[in-house]
């Protein structure tokens, strides 16, 4: 699955957003920030299964 991904710096921290999915996870840089975030999407799809696009799972990582 492909999301897209929105990366903002808020003082010291980097915070990433999954823009479908209204998911949202920091890091100290940009590249952690979206490491993290593709982690919190993986388990957001995991316990919400239904919410993923079209009803389906993937078997790979969320792809943000």
């Amino acid at each position: 699955m492909r999301f897209t991904a929105d990366v903002h710096q808020e003082e010291d921290w980097y915070v990433a957003r999954c823009v479908e999915l209204d998911v949202a996870s920091q890091g100290e840089s940009p590249h952690a920030a979206l490491a993290n975030l593709r982690e919190a999407v993986e388990l957001y799809l995991e316990a919400v299964p239904e919410r993923a696009a079209n009803g389906s799972r993937s078997s790979g990582p969320p792809d943000v």
